[in-house]
């Protein structure tokens, strides 16, 4: 063999050109390769050259992704790809057909198919992309076509960042040479989301990791620096409640952040980093965005590693449906804040004031009477960035997997720790299960680890009575033991419903009175108990006369006819949270236990 290694080698010697294919030549030779251009950014448009090698003979097709790693609904990219150009490997130009929207189907190519486009790209956050003379933000599959027939296969990339522009490249891809990347397959390239801008970089170390933050803001390093340290902070804490960092592809993690006006707010986890998006600079918004941080970098355990069976393979030609999106989203929701309560960026006494609007939003909601944490969860392809025209009930009807699960992390953790056991321990549990041996779960998957950590009589009551059911926590004993207070003020009237300038701006609350006295979005109201209404009426002035369960009229607009109708009040069932003093000194070690750092 080694001889015969020594011959070919001699022979190519003899026959390569004097200029020679380089290293990145032939590694870009690969079936899916890519470069992408950004000349007309001030429109917007990015020009890409996609080259796929190795094609079976015959009908071949490429398309643009439907979805993105990380969101659950339909994008439909291809409505921003034009100035297609199809040719083979010898620069003949091919015809193509069109059997729906987002691909292309072509015959008689050579093994070798090139495409070339333009692509108009302005929305900056996780799951599209944006150009322009600020930065070329990209989301992948959004971005670049690709061949399905070619999935497994390596992927290149060389981007082309503009020079005048002081342009760098931020992206979890592989270094190839340069500025040429690469990704073993399409999930881990579709995953890769690019920054490439002016930005600043912090980086520290963490046993052995490298843990890196690319910023494109129009602050200060000053500002980045101590915007950095409080990362770390809340880093080192979510690493501790697993005992370890993930082990990170190339040894790296990278946030790729932009926090500047020209982008649209969010978060969107990757396997090894992650897109933070803000319109908010570090000077104003600093402490708002690292939250989203926060719950970002908890996610490369839980969702990233820690994965549902229901998500994998992704797929990039459909919406993508999980019933276990309460636990994945919504306990990451969970320890988003309570990560920076124990970081010390957050007061106990602020965080534990600030459970109050999800809780109210949860446990008030009538949409638990239509569907269970599992059921939500089905929802996400109808709200996580989908878009529709028509009227929806989702007020009625939908609770949002990230609240209610964050709502359910915290029951469950206040639960195990009056069982001297706690989420922390329960979650390392998973990951050691699940995560770290990348085995996807099921529900029953965590069930059962549940049943491991805590019992079966106390992992079945709390998923079939929370999970597989609708059932609210018995959450005023649980808050007691870690000294906060949970009292309604049912002495006080409620409405059901949302008023602007007289109007009412959202369907009535299912149950409520005003649902029950048949008002409904749109309707203005004009008189109620007599009192005459105007465009700055305070109806909480107006309540504050009537009590509950009383009987009032009300006179309202409907359709351009006046209506009378008598309405029943309701009384306020929204939750008041707040922190007890002087605790004992058992509450007071529960709460540390909780809420202190790890």
């Amino acid at each position: 063999m080694r001889s015969l290694i020594l011959l070919l080698s001699f022979l190519c010697l003899v026959n390569c050109k004097e200029d020679k294919t380089s290293e990145t030549e032939l590694i870009t030779a690969g079936s899916s390769s890519y470069t992408i251009s950004f000349e007309n950014a001030a429109h917007h448009e990015a020009e890409i050259t996609a080259t796929f090698k190795g094609l079976k003979s015959g009908e071949a097709a490429f398309r643009m992704s439907r979805s993105s790693p990380g969101r659950y609904a339909i994008h439909e990219f291809a409505k921003n790809v034009y100035n297609v150009k199809v040719t083979n490997g010898k620069g003949n130009a091919l015809e193509t057909t069109r059997p729906d929207p987002y691909s292309w189907i072509v015959n008689n190519h050579d093994g070798t198919i090139i495409v070339n486009y333009t692509l108009y790209a302005n929305h900056g956050d996780g799951t599209y992309a944006q150009v322009d003379e600020t930065h070329a933000h990209l989301n992948m599959p959004a971005t670049f076509m690709y061949a399905p027939s070619l999935e497994n296969d390596t992927f290149n990339i060389e981007f082309k960042p503009r020079k005048d522009l002081n342009w760098k490249i931020a992206t979890q891809l592989k270094l190839v040479e340069g500025n040429t990347y690469s990704a073993d397959n399409l999930q881990y390239f579709m995953d890769s989301s690019t920054e490439i801008s002016d930005h600043m970089i912090r980086s520290f170390e963490v046993d052995g990791q490298k843990i890196n933050f690319a910023l494109h803001h129009n602050g200060t390093a000053a500002e980045f620096d101590d915007y950095f340290e409080k990362v770390k902070k809340t880093i080192l804490q979510q690493k501790a409640v697993f005992g370890e960092l993930p082990t990170f592809d190339y040894g790296e993690y990278t946030f790729l952040g932009c926090y500047i006006p020209n982008a649209t707010g969010d978060g969107m986890e990757h396997r090894n980093s992650t897109i933070v998006t803000s319109t908010r600079s570090l000077a104003d918004g600093a402490d708002r965005n690292i939250g989203t941080v926060s719950h970002e970098f908890f996610h490369c355990w839980n969702v990233e590693r820690i994965r549902p069976q229901s998500l994998e393979p992704f797929n990039f030609e459909e919406a993508n449906m999980s019933g276990e999106l309460w636990f994945a989203e919504g306990f990451t929701s969970y320890y988003d804040d309570l990560t920076l309560t124990r970081a010390g960026l957050i007061a106990q006494e602020d965080y534990i004031k600030g459970l109050t609007g999800t809780f109210n939003y949860v446990w008030n909601s009538p949409g638990r009477q239509f569907f269970n944490p599992i059921e939500m969860s089905y929802q996400a392809p109808f709200v996580d960035a989908a878009r529709s025209v028509d009227d929806i009930n989702r007020g009625n009807t939908f609770i949002s997997y990230y609240s209610y699960g964050s709502m359910l992390g915290l029951a469950l953790d206040l639960s195990l720790r009056a069982e001297n056991l706690n989420l922390d321990d329960y979650m390392k549990q998973v990951w050691n299960t699940y995560g770290k041996t990348e085995t996807y779960y099921t529900i029953a998957d965590l069930q059962q680890t549940l049943n491991d950590y805590a019992g079966a009589e106390f992992s079945d009551a709390f998923f079939n009575n929370y999970i597989y059911k609708s059932g609210m926590p018995d959450f005023e004993t649980l808050f007691k033991t870690v000294g906060v207070q949970l009292k309604q003020n049912t002495e006080q009237p409620a409405f059901g419903l949302r008023l602007k300038n007289q109007v009412i701006t959202s369907n009535t609350m299912v149950g409520s009175g005003a649902y029950a006295a048949g008002l409904e979005k749109g309707d203005k109201l004009l008189k109620i108990d007599g009192i005459a209404l105007n465009e700055t009426s305070d109806l909480n002035k107006i309540l504050g006369t009537v009590k509950p369960n009383q009987t009032i009229d009300v006179i309202y607009e409907r359709f351009g006819k006046q209506r009378t109708v008598k309405l029943t009040l309701d009384a306020d069932t929204s939750y008041a949270i707040s922190s007890l003093d002087d605790l004992p000194e058992v509450t007071k070690a529960n709460r540390d236990a909780w809420l202190g750092s790890k």
